[in-house]
């Protein structure tokens, strides 16, 4: 059997667990991790310049591919400046593995030289956490922490390891194990077969059907089985701003994003549905507003693996736990089975409804907002994007206006192709992200849709990009405020604009651009907008930053109303439902 040290443990336990890529910065208690991944060439190091962008890359490393990202991070400040982005990836059921340097055994409890209480301070934040108590521990610590990671409900993992259990003068036996079962541990896989034969019958006798699907239809790889139901059963859809793309968002059948900044034709539709089958979605109060006044007269279908999930904040009238892959292909043979199929007449009418709601207020029947403004609308930013890039690139997104404009005006066709910050909201995800995705795919077009409040938190990373040529391309809308929370201030505080304006104090992104090497282009007139967008998308193997000076007055619409039901919103700054 092969000696190896621990620090060889762990990197050759990742190896063969087959990680691609390691995130992360150095410090003195990971020390000996890092040489013994200085030792080998399979598993490879990213460098960033903060460990918060460790975590937000392993997190669009894996959105963008569906496997485990991997962080290593050092103790103390290294292992905090990593939390923002383990919540991040919890929030939004991510599956990923952080590991964190530790002081050394005889220290911990001691307020040692950079000690902190990772397993403490991050259990809130994670699925489980280990620490390891040693050596011969590791190999199988380090296949549970993956299978955990990204079985059930995904979720970061992390595994604390002092240092002097990495030494490379200590060796010890070393056999990674094929496969691990933990007793405690059992997460649903197939649905309950009487409780989907219900859904199915609930479903075909609905006259005003919604299918309503999240983030989990994505992280589970069903979403071939989501388009086969709904065009089979011909219902309309609606996607979170989690799930985006796990139906095509060009397709007939989407009425587009649905909540708090979704279409008028989703909210409403939703509002007057008699049957939700709701999917790998967890009734988030982005989208419910307010609980007692969500969907009154529908009955509900809840679809999800996380048992704790069903029924938390709207109570389910037909709960399945299981994978969402499993369900669908359930519901789709017993529909095919089936003697019963949907009333065609009833169907119709329904449709006849959506499409005169779409045709009032709907995003994409006509602009719903002045395109004879000489100045640049966001909206015609994202659009230009999505035409620039035929709709096949890969969007990142930061936290604020940017974010919902990026989901309302970018129709998604594939699913991984939308990676933001969406139960946490976190700014300055969007270009660490970008920098995950690119390394997944090396050929692909990476765009990172931010504003220039965001994409200050992490902008350093610019110089990771340089290092590994990650020619990822940087969308600016840049108003000179913090807009969302402009925005907020406009409508509930009388334009008392406290701390949401920059004065005189942004930088000129062009040139820092320039000082980190890449290609800096600003966009001040409408005009221009089309060409300059082509011409950074025609610097394939450039990081392109564009500053985008848009319309700082500018506004998201439709909003709900706060504490109202889901058809209650603001049109725009006059109108209301």
């Amino acid at each position: 059997m092969e000696m190896l040290s621990g620090g060889d443990m762990l990197i050759r336990a990742l190896k063969d667990e087959g990680v691609e890529y390691i995130f992360g910065y150095p410090g003195g208690a990971a020390l000996h991790i890092y040489d013994a991944i200085f030792r080998q060439k399979d598993v490879k190091h990213i460098l960033v310049r903060h460990e918060q962008a460790a975590t937000h890359a392993a997190d669009g490393y894996s959105r963008s591919t569906g496997k485990v990202g991997t962080v290593l991070v050092t103790s103390g400040p290294g292992a905090t400046n990593a939390i923002t982005g383990i919540a991040t990836a919890y929030m939004d059921s991510i599956p990923m593995v952080v590991i964190s340097g530790q002081v050394m055994s005889h220290l911990i409890g001691e307020d040692a030289f950079q000690e902190t209480d990772m397993v403490g301070i991050s259990r809130p934040i994670v699925k489980h956490s280990f620490m390891i108590k040693h050596q011969s521990e590791i190999a199988e610590t380090v296949k549970k922490a993956y299978y955990i990671a990204s079985t059930g409900r995904p979720g970061p993992v992390v595994i604390d390891v002092p240092k002097d259990l990495t030494h490379p003068a200590f060796t010890f036996p070393y056999e990674y194990p094929d496969k691990v079962k933990l007793r405690s541990y059992t997460p649903a896989t197939r649905g309950h077969a009487g409780q989907i034969k219900k859904a199915v019958q609930l479903l075909l006798a609905a006259k005003r059907p919604m299918i309503y699907t999240g983030g989990g239809v994505v992280q589970g790889n069903a979403s071939h089985l989501l388009t086969q139901l709904v065009d089979t059963l011909d219902y309309p859809v609606t996607n979170t701003l989690m799930g985006l793309g796990a139906y095509p968002g060009t397709g007939k059948r989407f009425l587009g994003m649905l909540g708090m900044h979704g279409t008028y034709e989703a909210n409403t539709a939703m509002h007057h549905s008699d049957v939700i089958l709701a999917v790998g979605a967890r009734f988030d109060d982005r989208v419910t507003n307010a609980v007692s006044k969500f969907c009154p007269n529908a009955k509900i279908i809840h679809v999800d693996i996380d048992p704790a999930s069903i029924s938390k904040t709207v109570v389910a009238d037909v709960p399945i736990v299981g994978s969402v892959e499993s369900v669908l292909t359930d519901m789709l043979a017993l529909i095919k089975e089936s003697n019963e199929k949907p009333d065609a007449e009833a169907i119709a009418a329904w449709w006849k409804q959506i499409n005169e709601w779409r045709e009032r207020h709907g995003l994409y029947t006509k602009p719903r907002y002045d395109t004879t403004s000489e100045l640049i609308k966001p909206q015609d930013v994202i659009k230009a994007v999505w035409e620039v890039t035929k709709g096949d690139a890969f969007i990142t997104s930061d936290v604020g206006q940017h974010q919902m404009f990026a989901a309302q005006y970018y129709p998604f066709d594939k699913p991984r192709r939308w990676i933001n910050s969406g139960g946490l909201g976190t700014m300055g995800f969007g270009l660490p992200a970008a920098m995950g995705v690119q390394m997944a795919h090396r050929d692909a077009t990476v765009a990172c849709i931010t504003g220039e409040g965001s994409i200050q938190m992490c902008i350093q990373e610019l110089s990771c990009c340089t290092q590994y040529h990650l020619p990822v391309k940087i969308i600016c809308l840049n108003n000179q405020a913090l807009g969302m929370v402009r925005q907020w201030q406009d409508m509930q505080y009388s334009s008392r604009y406290a701390e949401s304006l920059y004065e005189d104090s942004l930088p000129d992104f062009i040139k820092l651009a320039e000082a980190y090497g890449h290609v800096g282009i600003r966009v001040t007139k409408k005009e221009e907008l089309k060409a300059k967008l082509e011409e950074c998308f025609a610097l394939k193997d450039r990081v392109v930053f564009m500053d985008i000076m848009v319309d700082q007055s500018e506004h998201v619409y439709p909003m709900q109303i706060a504490q109202h039901s889901m058809r209650d919103m603001f049109l725009n700054k006059e109108e209301r439902t």
